[in-house]
């Protein structure tokens, strides 16, 4: 498959000690805030972005650049064997600031800890937290994670489009600031679910976090490697300048669906969203962009990755959609539903009358039914006002199915801040 065929995360109540008024803030933790994550995905063969996540690793160092979303004092990171079937056995990992490409500064490298040791075994299904690590951050600013698996994995829990270079080494290299031993480059992060963040200065005013949840279009294919030019990343610099900073978590992953699961794209957005979204502790806002490979998979050349792929209906999608509103409200989050962006073009087989039709009775749905507690019209802010099947040229990448740096800009600055 090629990549055109791809289509697309209180108030504090007062307690008594001894007589004397004080708050929960100050009786309890300060708590782990959301500064990175990403959705985890089964191995898988893909032509379309190659990977390592069939093989896995044996005597390898893995090097992962991701960039924070929130700022503070101490970090810890999440590991994930989501999808492994067999314990994971990790020798060792470190974190460090980046210094570009696989290379890091120096001084900030820092080894991390699993219960007080370096080497940690993670359960087949299971995802770990490491310890706290006392290592200040910024905002925006960019980490790499290195791991050492100095026997085999087997096949790895990963994240396919990563949209970022993660870099490999034979031998343990978690102490290396210079990138020359990291020869070999993939596209994809592997058992890298999160990075959490705390400071001493307490959760008072400290908004929770935003998920963005979806496929290739929330994963930012089409935005330039390694730029962090994603939609998320854009709405996350458009807070940050509003003087209203909080963590915008990419929950995408490319080619999912909605309704139907995938041996290449992951679960399907019914089935992932309460672990993707939801089981986000600090999870305050959801905002949903799913339904355009619902509609195109079925019209693709058949092969492993969109089978099986029936045909859907408007009304399908809508109640997958209904069903999405209803567990975030149990939840006590507010959820915001975006229209799907037109994907027309003369060299498209996957464009149909059909899938148009259903395309344009679910936004309507969207934009009309009240359903969402808000609604982020993309379809209208990067549609062609000459023929509004197709995204307007200076939004549309390539393949004139995903939005290119400008169009994700513009995305993000269609949402309305307020309805965060």
């Amino acid at each position: 498959m090629t990549a055109k065929t791809i289509a697309l995360a209180l108030p504090l109540a007062a307690v008594l000690v001894a007589g004397v008024a004080t708050t929960a803030a100050a009786a309890r933790p300060t708590p782990w805030r959301s500064a990175w994550g990403t959705s985890q995905q089964a191995p898988a063969h893909t032509d379309w972005y190659p990977n390592w996540s069939e093989a896995g690793f044996a005597d390898h160092s893995v090097r992962q650049v991701i960039r924070v979303g929130a700022q503070g004092s101490e970090l810890r990171v999440r590991l994930s064997n989501a999808y492994g079937t067999t314990p994971l056995r990790l020798t060792g990992a470190s974190v460090a600031r980046s210094a570009g490409g696989a290379a890091v500064q120096p001084q900030s490298v820092r080894p991390l800890r699993f219960d007080g040791t370096g080497a940690v075994t993670i359960p087949a299904g299971r995802e770990l937290s490491s310890d706290a690590l006392d290592l200040p951050v910024a905002a925006f600013e960019q980490l790499t994670v290195t791991l050492y698996f100095e026997g085999p994995t087997g096949p790895a829990t990963f994240h396919n489009a990563a949209m970022a270079t993660t870099y490999r080494a034979g031998g343990d290299h978690l102490g290396d600031a210079s990138a020359e031993a990291f020869t070999e480059q993939s596209y994809s992060w592997y058992y890298l679910a999160g990075i959490d963040v705390k400071s001493g200065a307490g959760p008072v005013g400290r908004p929770g976090a935003v998920v963005a949840f979806g496929d290739s279009l929330t994963d930012g294919f089409g935005s330039t490697p390694g730029a962090d030019r994603r939609y998320t990343d854009a709405l996350a610099d458009r807070l940050a300048a509003a003087g209203r900073p909080r963590p915008v978590v990419n929950a995408g992953i490319g080619g999912n669906k909605l309704l139907g699961d995938s041996e290449c794209y992951g679960e399907s957005g019914l089935e992932r969203f309460r672990r993707d979204a939801l089981a986000r502790p600090d999870v305050r806002t959801v905002i949903v962009l799913e339904g355009t490979n619902d509609i195109v998979q079925p019209d693709l050349p058949a092969d492993h990755c969109n089978t099986p792929s029936p045909k859907v209906t408007a009304q399908e999608l809508i109640a997958g959609h209904r069903r999405l509103i209803r567990e975030a409200h149990a939840r006590g989050v507010r959820i915001l539903g975006t229209t799907i962006p037109p994907y027309w073009d003369r060299d498209a087989a996957y464009w149909t009358e059909r899938g148009e039709s259903v395309r344009t009775a679910v936004n309507t749905w969207i934009r009309t039914s009240g359903a969402y507690d808000g609604v982020v019209d993309l379809d209208r802010a990067v549609a062609d006002p000459a023929d509004p099947r197709k995204i307007r040229q200076e939004y549309a990448a390539p393949d004139h199915l995903h939005l290119n740096d400008d169009g994700y800009k513009a995305l993000a600055a269609t949402i309305d801040l307020n309805s965060l």
